[in-house]
């Protein structure tokens, strides 16, 4: 049995202290941390923010530590009993790694539980202390990690079944609000660390009613015991981690609800959809997952061409749970599903990057975008949730209603999750193709290529209409009809104490042909200043007209030619036409 102790031994110098006790070592044991963690396709090499590593036999004398790479280290142990110390440095404020202040503490167990290659199947327990600073006596813990002593959300003595185990249950420590609700049986518990006016009544009704949905759609029982939704509340902040009986998600104060009867606004309908996407993974990730991820290798990329179908599915699934358990309407899910089409069709990279592509490259590109990813990129987060659309649709079409993608995640959990195998590179053409009954190559072919896949004509016949307009600046993310801009720029901007800041640079854009990159800072435009409503000033114009812009780039002014031209229509909008063929797809 593998052994850690674990303190927030300094959190004003974001500091954890960790003891680990390995007994019956092996003569040349070694230790390692991961360099990435299952969820979060990038390497981010945890081991940098490990301080003071040492090596002790059962009798506290120093033996010889050597370290062999970034993240690996032997001991020289003769087989006895040995202790690490070592602290971790944690100042992350994201769902990935770790973070310590005086206001919470966060970790994840792949940034602060090094391995002991040979024992990975042991049992692992932790000892959690809470802070030793007074003023820091009332802190809580919450995990989903079997706890062995203590009350419910103290510290104390945990266990996990294996490393793998131990490093999928974050933690969270401070002055957190929690609250409680059952689904199919299960507790779900809410925890909040940040400031906030959250209804927690009204947050559990309405996760509740998504839990209850997800745990009915795949069938009982749920693959957990008990789960935990862990949010950190900022002013502005966004994303979250999945865990196979947790949750790890960042928000805005502005995106929880504040009463009971407040009404369902985009900003709470982002985060419940976020919590839906985080819970769906549960089964599409956790369980249902690439065979190549059957175990994890953490050393190293792992690469695959499925991440559309982990993210991608689930990314359509999330916003349709919102729908389907009852908290928002129909015209309120299609507003959902326009934005995400606007995020692809804004999207030059689309064109020149396949779904498949996206995915085996997330390591380098998707997860270390620049600000050229537009115009080189595809998220395989988004288009993958339209091939996912695709394949719903295509399957409620040519079967009347008979199938829906709905069966294959079934058939994905029967077959692969429940039997711990990993999904093969074809298998989800596979089970269209059996539903369906013929080749589905045509169909599989988008996953492959860089085509727009060709939604308009089969939303027709579930009674939904798709068009395209200009958008109406930085605010219009799709959806509900607006009056687009007729004059477009083509880039995104950010104020500046002179102007303005280019962010991101559409390539054939008229910003492109003038000159402008990221970085720039616009001041002048036809000799005038240009200020936060420029792209509405630019209205004024003719197609065609010339105007002379004047920027800094660095620290060098530079001019260039603007030609006023026509917008882009690359802002989607879904609206109903046919309330009883729309039944067909939306139907609760």
């Amino acid at each position: 049995m593998i052994h850690y102790q674990i303190i927030p031994i300094d959190p004003k110098a974001h500091l954890f202290a960790v003891t680990m006790n390995v007994p019956n070592a092996l003569s040349e044991q070694v230790l390692s941390l991961p360099a990435w963690l299952p969820g979060s396709y990038m390497v981010r090499d945890f081991a940098k923010n490990i301080i003071e590593l040492k090596a002790m036999d059962s009798n506290a004398k120093p033996l010889s530590l050597k370290q062999l790479d970034k993240q690996t280290w032997v001991v020289s142990s003769q087989g006895g009993n040995i202790t690490l110390t070592y602290q971790v440095y944690a100042w992350d404020l994201s769902v990935r790694t770790a973070h310590l202040d005086t206001n919470h503490g966060f970790f994840n167990g792949s940034s602060v539980f090094l391995e002991a290659k040979g024992f990975e199947a042991s049992i692992h327990k932790v000892t959690m202390l809470p802070p030793t600073a007074p003023e820091l006596s009332e802190w809580r813990l919450a995990t989903s990690m079997t706890r062995e002593s203590g009350d419910d959300f103290a510290f104390g003595e945990f266990s996990a079944e294996n490393y793998d185990d131990l490093i999928d249950h974050p933690v969270e420590m401070g002055l957190f609000t929690l609250a409680s609700f059952e689904a199919c049986g299960v507790k779900h518990d809410i925890v909040l660390n940040g400031r906030h006016r959250a209804c927690m009544p009204r947050l559990c009704e309405d996760l509740k009613a998504i839990c209850e949905y997800q745990i009915t759609f795949f069938g009982t029982p749920a693959p957990f015991k008990r789960y935990l939704f862990m949010t950190t509340v900022l002013d502005n902040g966004f994303g979250g981690l999945e865990h196979r009986a947790s949750t790890a998600l960042m928000c805005s104060r502005k995106d929880l609800p504040l009463s009971m009867t407040a009404p369902m606004n985009n900003d709470y309908r982002t985060y419940l959809s976020l919590c839906s996407h985080e819970y769906f993974h549960s089964w599409n990730v956790k369980r249902i997952k690439p065979e190549c991820f059957l175990p994890y290798q953490l050393e190293a990329e792992t690469y695959t061409p499925q991440l559309w179908a982990y993210e991608g599915i689930t990314s359509y699934y999330d916003d349709f749970l919102t729908y389907r358990a009852g908290l928002v309407d129909e015209q309120s899910y299609l507003d959902m599903l326009s934005e995400t089409f606007t995020r692809v069709y804004r999207s030059q990279g689309r064109f020149k990057q396949s779904i498949k592509d996206s995915s085996f490259n997330a390591w380098t590109k998707f997860y270390k975008q620049d600000e050229n990813a537009q115009n080189a990129i595809i998220s395989y987060y988004t288009k993958g949730g339209l091939f996912a659309l695709y394949l719903d649709l295509t399957l409620r079409s040519e079967t009347q209603g008979k199938y829906s993608l709905d069966d294959v995640m079934r058939i994905l959990w029967q077959d692969y999750g429940l039997q711990n195998r990993g999904t093969t590179d074809n298998c989800h053409q596979r089970i269209v193709e059996e539903l369906l009954g013929r080749d589905c190559q045509d169909l599989f072919a988008y996953l492959d290529n860089t085509d727009d896949i060709p939604l308009a004509p089969l939303l027709a016949k579930f009674g939904v209409d798709f068009s395209l307009r200009a958008s109406q600046g930085g605010q219009d993310n799709g959806g509900k009809q607006f009056k687009g801009y007729e004059i477009g720029f083509g880039a995104k901007t950010q104020a500046a104490p002179l102007g303005l800041k280019i962010v991101t640079v559409a390539q054939g854009s008229p910003a492109h042909l003038a000159g402008l990159s990221a970085g720039d800072v616009l001041i002048a435009a036809d000799n005038l200043q240009v200020t936060a409503q420029f792209e509405a000033q630019l209205q004024q114009y003719a197609i065609g007209q010339r105007l002379t812009l004047h920027w800094f780039r660095r620290d060098e002014l530079m001019t260039g030619e603007f030609v006023i031209s026509e917008a882009v229509k690359d802002t989607v909008n879904l609206s109903i036409n046919d309330a009883d063929k729309l039944a067909a797809w939306l139907k609760r």
